[in-house]
């Protein structure tokens, strides 16, 4: 059968194909739909596990138990997941493990741009980039038999637009292998001995793999003009094929790494002049100039942020077609927190105290922006927690009486437990917002270990955050609802003058979950409002002003009722 499929989906469809069993990941755009889609098969035990540390342990643990699994992340979430990774490359699998990462170009969704393939050469694993959607199944599907063949995990490198991009797709039926027995060997232990033979098994196998990579069906020339020679991979390629068409000859890398020797020269040599056309880091480039090949490419393209049909044009001095012309005074359209959003009114209180705020990773980030403007940094996953305290190490009672972390209930599980673990063992007088949700909002509402759900909606485990608190050692956890401004400006300044750490949980769900219950959208009261805009310094989507007077949609305002409290003078009412 055809079907038109996201890159992600696609990717679903060849684990599911292949006979994969176990899934363990940990949502992050733009990987997200490539656990959800393999959800939909029930032959297939998906889960969300609480970081991607502990999804890749678990999926290599399902391969050591004999059945083929997969785990999934985003560019920043292989970060976690390095620990393992560099080991079990070394010790092997026993069924097929395949590792799905989403890169994000551009930083559509993301604190930095990184580059994975530099950890598929720190750690010596092959990775495959597909191209488009049946690529991304094929090659899925495939990289299940390399794993198993020459013993290690392999990558499927995805980016935002080929995971998010649909093409079409030929699926296939699913076929499952052998559970393969577990066999006790004492050499899978790491240490000494072990480590330093199975190194040099690692290098033999890289060898290999070159020698694989210099004629598989992953890489392909495609000959058309030969005075221009254009190498390259994922989507780059498709720019490639859009902007010169039959006037360049493409070497298409569909493995990129390790990357061929012989197949690069060979290429090189059968053309005029070879560009590398490649987004963010020059990696293919590189690998072209230790052979000895003179090549352009980061000369001639950006190392910075996602390509695109025109970029390639432009950096070619080729002429843009007008039908591809983007109006340049497009007003910029940037994320805001949804209307009703439970952490705007914890935001607008902060900012209200002059707090110093240590961020997280999730939609609160948004608090930074205008006109909330109430966050000072953040770093990665959990670092609000660890970050926090160190600060408070630093600045003493200066910064104690003023500083805060904020965190979401699934960042939070994620690795914001031991940065409080820090807190509490080596006592820094510091304060943790954690803002609970209920949900994991920014990646599209995923369940976490504190819903009380798992990744189907099925009853789960539920972590109690009050008990988990306490028990690392607070004394002091508080609950709040972030509606009540009072409440929350209350309690937040008692946490600040207290003498030791200590935990707000600010508990209201996501407006967008499913089945939440709104109230009435609110109404302005045009003879009560003097235009003063007391009302617009939450931000709230759902409030603007017009003719001097404040003006409230009813299709996006929730009824929350954070603006009331606002205003001095009870101008905003119920419907």
């Amino acid at each position: 059968m055809k079907e038109l499929m996201l890159g992600n989906k696609a990717v679903a469809r060849g684990l599911y194909e292949a006979g994969c069993m176990v899934v363990s990941s940990y949502p992050g755009t733009p990987s997200t739909e490539i656990t959800e889609e393999t959800a939909k098969y029930d032959e297939v035990y998906c889960e969300w596990a609480p970081n991607e540390k502990v999804a890749l342990e678990a999926a290599h643990g399902a391969t050591i138990g004999g059945r083929r699994s997969a785990c999934a992340m985003k560019h920043v979430g292989l970060n976690v997941a390095a620990d393992p990774l560099f080991t079990i490359s070394y010790q092997g699998v026993n069924a097929g493990l395949v590792i799905c990462v989403a890169d994000d170009p551009g930083m559509h969704s993301s604190q930095n741009e990184q580059d994975s393939r530099h950890y598929a050469k720190a750690a010596k694993v092959p990775m495959l980039e597909p191209s488009d959607s049946q690529e991304a199944l094929e090659f899925t599907k495939k990289a299940f038999e390399l794993s198993e063949k020459y013993n290690t995990p392999v990558f499927i490198k995805m980016c935002t637009r080929v995971s998010h991009s649909q093409s079409v797709v030929e699926t296939g039926v699913r076929v499952v292998p052998e559970q393969v027995p577990y066999v006790k060997d004492p050499a899978k232990v790491m240490m000494t001995l072990n480590s330093r033979n199975a190194h040099v098994r690692v290098e033999q196998r890289t060898k290999d793999l070159i020698a694989l990579a210099e004629n598989c069906d992953f890489n392909r020339v495609e000959y058309g003009d030969k005075k221009l020679g254009i190498i390259t991979s994922s989507t780059s390629y498709q720019y490639a094929r859009e902007c010169f068409g039959e006037n360049a000859s493409i070497l298409k890398l569909g493995m990129i790494y390790p990357l061929p020797e012989k197949l690069i020269l060979d290429f090189a040599a059968s053309v005029d002049e070879v560009i590398v056309l490649e987004e963010l880091d020059p990696f293919i480039e590189e690998h072209c100039k230790q052979l000895g090949i003179k090549v352009k490419g980061k000369d001639t393209f950006p190392i910075c942020g996602e390509f695109s049909q025109n970029l390639v044009r432009k950096c070619m001095g080729m002429e843009v077609p007008e039908s591809l012309h983007i109006d340049d005074e497009i007003p910029p359209r940037p994320p805001v927190m949804c209307a009703g959003c439970p952490h705007r009114g914890v935001f607008y209180t902060l900012k209200k105290n002059n707090c110093m705020v240590y961020g997280d990773i999730g939609c609160y980030t948004l608090g930074a922006v205008a006109p909330l403007n109430a966050m000072d940094l953040n770093v990665c996953m959990g670092a609000s927690c660890s970050g926090l305290h160190g600060f408070n190490k630093a600045m003493g009672k200066e910064g104690e009486k003023r500083s805060v972390g904020v965190i979401g209930d699934s960042t939070f599980i994620h690795s914001g437990i031991t940065g409080i673990t820090d807190i509490a063992y080596n006592m820094s007088n510091s304060t943790v917002i954690i803002l609970d949700n209920s949900i994991t909002g920014m990646t599209g509402h995923q369940q976490n270990p504190t819903t009380g759900k798992n990744l189907r909606g099925e009853p789960a485990g539920k972590v109690n955050l009050e008990a988990l608190c306490r028990a690392i050692g607070f004394n002091r956890v508080r609950v709040v609802d972030p509606y009540n401004l009072e409440e929350v400006d209350t309690v937040l300044k008692e946490e600040l003058e207290a003498d030791e750490p200590s935990i707000i949980i600010s508990r209201r769900p996501c407006v967008m979950i499913k089945g939440t219950v709104h109230k009435p959208p609110l109404k302005v009261d045009s003879d009560k409002c003097v235009g003063c805009k007391s009302c617009m310094r939450i931000g709230c989507p759902a409030i603007s002003v017009r003719d001097k007077k404040a003006k409230i949609d009813p299709t996006l305002c929730i009824g929350c009722k954070v603006c009331t409290q606002m205003c001095k003078f009870d101008a905003l009412k119920a419907e």
